[in-house]
């Protein structure tokens, strides 16, 4: 599986962001089944997720304080890259 996302580290937190499709944040028990399934890849982190709409805003689902970070600044500046999970 290849998952589109970054590990940050801002104002001393560390965390992850993924991207999904929107069904995934849509509904809060896919969300969270999907941070489940994918925390031992980023372990002791919280995960961010976050989809577009079709305008390509974004949606993000995770920790309000990080969420609140992520609005403040574009998407095109998340240092995005490309996990490999098996």
């Amino acid at each position: 599986m290849e998952l589109h996302g970054a590990v940050i580290l801002e104002q001393g937190v560390t965390f992850a962001i993924v991207s999904v499709k929107p069904m995934v944040t849509q509904y809060t028990a896919r969300a969270t089944a999907f941070r489940r399934e994918i925390s031992h890849f980023f372990p002791n982190m919280p995960i961010i997720l976050m989809s577009q709409n079709e305008k390509g805003e974004p949606r993000y689902y995770g920790r309000k304080d990080i969420v609140d970070f992520l609005k403040s600044i574009r998407v095109d500046q998340i240092p995005w890259k490309v996990y490999h999970i098996y």
